[in-house]
């Protein structure tokens, strides 16, 4: 009986040795990850104890204890606002354009990168298309403006080339606005997002480039047929991810391109309670707008997540 007991708690006990062998097996690993759990608790999650602000008339002269409670009220007043629903237009226009032309421009560039033979040449484009990310909105904002000015160069080459007959005021023209922020966000992020794809590029297996030139197929039919499928999976997760940030696209290049001729094509969630928000302070209803985006993002992570299982594309999660 004693020895039946004695073999039961090993048993009972050998899930738990497994687990903390584990555990010391990876201790370098775990010990490096500490820091970045660290700041995701006091970035992340201990600052979700503000969201209570939006359900309150927040004073910062009051105590947490002495606010008053005032249940949906903010959350009432932001759907009623005209300016808001604005916003949401354009934050999702932008958000849209950008995802699309984003996506496209990336998995492009990454395949003409993945195809170049010159080690020297490849690396080298590499590093120019990365530059432009470390570049400030202020400076590149600075840039696309003075390029854009009806004497700036892209009108002079226009009508150069007698394509037009007097300059176009690209800044001053709403209708141009959204195209203008995609552009220029593009331009700064193609080389940057093209990493992830090009790093998956390199993990397709030689052997499938192999085949098909025996089968004669092209480079071109090799990019479509093989190296495309292969980075499908990675392709799903970034599409899921970015459309979780649909709606936070932030404000600082609607801000810095916009002016009061085009405000109402630059008013996006972010600067709308920036503006209307903390600007104003309206601190609970600057929440409010903050608690909208989150559960929005969140809902949409989880519906295109779904809809990618569905069809057989995995997901996140």
């Amino acid at each position: 009986m004693a020895k039946t007991a004695i073999e039961l708690k090993g048993k009972t006990n050998k899930p738990l040795n497994n687990t903390w062998k584990k555990i010391k097996g990876q201790k370098a690993l775990i010990l490096m990850s500490f820091p970045f759990v660290i700041w995701l608790i006091v970035f992340k999650y201990i600052p979700l104890g503000g969201w209570t602000m939006a359900f309150q008339d927040y004073s910062p002269a009051k105590g947490f204890l002495d606010q008053e409670w005032v249940g949906l009220k903010h959350f009432k007043v932001l759907f009623k606002e005209d300016l808001f629903y604005q916003s949401l237009t354009n934050t999702l226009g932008m958000g849209i354009l950008g995802l699309v032309f984003g996506t496209i421009t990336s998995i492009g560039f990454a395949l003409l990168i993945n195809e170049v033979r010159l080690v020297r040449f490849k690396k080298l484009t590499q590093t120019i298309s990365y530059l432009p990310h470390f570049v400030s909105w202020v400076i590149v904002a600075n840039i696309v403006t003075t390029m854009l000015a009806p004497e700036g160069i892209v009108n002079n080459l226009l009508m150069a080339t007698n394509l037009i007959d007097k300059p176009i005021g690209f800044m001053s023209n709403p209708n141009m606005f959204w195209g203008i922020v995609t552009a220029a966000d593009v331009w700064k992020e193609t080389g940057w997002n093209a990493i992830i794809y090009l790093a998956a590029m390199t993990g397709v297996d030689p052997q499938l480039y192999e085949a098909a030139k025996v089968d004669g197929a092209s480079r071109w039919k090799q990019m479509w047929h093989i190296t495309l499928p292969s980075i499908r999976p990675v392709i799903i997760v970034l599409l899921i991810l970015n459309i979780g940030n649909l709606i936070n696209i932030g404000f600082e290049k609607q801000m810095l391109l916009g002016n009061n001729i085009v405000a109402e094509k630059a008013l996006v969630i972010d600067l709308y309670a920036l503006n209307y928000g903390i600007g104003m302070f309206r601190y609970s209803f600057g929440t409010a707008i903050g608690i909208f985006k989150s559960v929005i993002s969140v809902i949409l992570i989880v519906i295109f997540n779904n809809l990618a299982k569905k069809t057989g594309d995995g997901g996140i999660y």
